[in-house]
């Protein structure tokens, strides 16, 4: 391949990655590095619900912005309220944690 045609596709390959990775900007974050370890911790903490038995992941929404983690959704119980809020707290990366976990029973 020519070295000006692999040139070209190297900078299309580099904007069409901006472009898609433009929503972090709209989000507030600084950068995309910051958007890719909130999601991070996201993954890693809805991981961690679904290992533990007592907390429904399935019920439980998670979001993180700027490694603050936002807990909402629905809990058959406080504890389990409280416990969902517990494993986000312990997650790698997370600064803190809004728990607005409604209790249902």
């Amino acid at each position: 391949m020519k070295t000006s045609l692999r040139t070209a596709l190297i900078a299309v390959g580099t904007a069409a990655l901006l472009a898609t990775t433009g929503c972090a900007v709209t989000r507030g974050q600084e950068t995309v590095g910051a958007y890719i370890d909130d999601t991070a911790i996201t993954t890693a903490v809805k991981a961690h619900f679904v290992d533990n038995k007592t907390v429904d992941a399935s019920a439980i929404s998670v979001e993180t912005l700027k490694g603050t983690v936002m807990l909402s959704g629905f809990a058959k119980s406080m504890a389990e309220k409280e416990t969902a809020g517990s494993i986000a707290m312990k997650t790698n990366g997370v600064k803190s944690v809004k728990n607005e976990i409604s209790v249902r029973p």
